[in-house]
């Protein structure tokens, strides 16, 4: 009879095991398993608590009927009426009526669902994975004195039968919300993104306009006021020498505003393409430097670039033209090259200088390399500096756009 028994109960473990396969929750697998659990410890209500990971919170998962405990999404062990179990200060508890037992009912204890609901004789055991406790489970009955020691170790079995599975239940949930977690910065961040080109587009709008508008209007007015400043010299009563300082003045103004138009609106860029605007900017910034600087750029996209969308173009332009400004004031080097070329589906910018590398200073927030960076990463592209083979880089690398895409678009 006893062997008959023993028999039983091992094929009711077994019937647990066979339940628990292909839950993927907690609560369809403590739904799975209650019944059998009732056959082999009889009770009006069970729970299976986990704790969560690298914290102070856990959550219960019940059966039988639903009580404050499962309604919190999450509770502090601190107040709860098996926090010695949780805590690992035991491994097992056993009471004849939680009611009146003083384990049970401490100062700030969440015990309220013992007195509303009269669970009055109660097991709890601890769930454990090698050697730590992730949860416990617990049975309850409403009537007092109802379980024994027979039934705390059938309990004890059926606790190392459900901790692996929820272990892996545990493990999964938590992969789960870090996934959402990172989907959802990585949406925000992405709507940032989208969001600040949206805004650097209007600005670059914007300062196109101002530079059309200072070349069709003050650029103009400073042209008439040069012509009669012109006139004026030629007047028998007023000294050339006199105005001769005014005069060099205002074309010192008109070409630094010449200067100023070119880089809000990039003509040669809408023009031309984006090799013909760096190309343009390189020998015109070199020129204008005074000094003798060996340079030259190198495209090797085959018309790649032609491909890109608008706000690219100018973002790649506008990095460019910064670290062209840089080498020529700051690198103190004799040689620049500029290089665009394509490998493996993607773009590579790289300006270079034989120069004396970049400075603490030029690193710091707000200064022209942070300015590149953030433009970078409007567009999606990788940017990063440094000292290679005697020579400064900046480097910008992206994705060339999909061609078939380009066509459909």
């Amino acid at each position: 009879m006893l062997e008959d028994a023993s028999a039983a109960l091992f094929g009711q473990y077994l019937t647990i095991s066979r339940l628990l396969a292909g839950q993927l929750d907690f609560h369809s697998a403590i739904r799975a398993v209650a019944k059998e659990i009732n056959l082999i410890i009889p009770n009006d209500h069970m729970d299976v608590c986990i704790i969560t990971p690298g914290s102070t919170y856990h959550t219960a998962y019940e059966s039988g009927f639903e009580t404050d405990w499962g309604k919190r999404s999450a509770a502090l062990i601190a107040n709860s009426p098996i926090r010695d179990l949780l805590t690992g200060k035991v491994d097992q508890m056993l009471t004849a009526d939680a009611s009146t037992d003083p384990a049970f009912n401490f100062p700030g204890a969440f015990s309220k669902p013992i007195f509303d609901y009269g669970l009055r004789s109660r097991l709890h055991v601890a769930l454990k994975v090698h050697g730590e406790v992730i949860g416990a489970l617990s049975c309850s009955s409403l009537q007092a004195d109802f379980y024994t020691a027979a039934d705390l170790a059938r309990a004890r079995s059926i606790a190392d039968l459900l901790a692996p599975y929820f272990f892996a239940l545990r493990a999964a949930e938590q992969a789960k919300r870090s996934a959402i977690i990172e989907a959802e910065a990585r949406a925000r961040e992405e709507g940032l993104r989208l969001g600040a080109l949206r805004l650097t587009e209007a600005l670059e709008a914007e300062r196109q306009r101002i530079g059309m508008d200072l070349h069709d209007q003050t650029l103009a007015d400073l042209t008439r006021f040069a012509k009669r400043l012109e006139r004026l010299s030629l007047m028998p009563s007023i000294s050339g020498e006199t105005l001769e300082p005014l005069f060099r003045s205002l074309q010192h103004s008109m070409q630094d505003l010449r200067q100023i138009i070119e880089e809000a609106r990039p003509s040669v860029l809408q023009l031309f393409g984006l090799a013909d605007a760096i190309e343009n900017h390189l020998e015109r910034s070199v020129k204008d430097s005074g000094m003798s600087i060996d340079h030259q750029l190198l495209d090797e996209t085959d018309g790649a670039t032609d491909r890109l969308g608008h706000s690219v173009r100018v973002a790649l332009f506008r990095i460019a033209q910064e670290a062209i400004n840089n080498a020529i004031r700051h690198s103190q080097g004799d040689r620049i090259t500029v290089r665009l070329a394509c490998s493996n589906g993607k773009l590579l910018l790289e300006i270079r200088d034989s120069g004396i590398g970049i400075g603490k200073v030029a690193r710091r927030p707000g200064s022209g390399l942070e300015n590149m960076a953030t433009r970078a990463r409007l567009i999606s592209a990788g940017f990063n500096y440094g000292r290679e083979n005697d020579e400064t880089f900046v480097r910008v690398c992206m994705p060339l756009p999909d061609q078939a895409q380009e066509d459909h678009a």
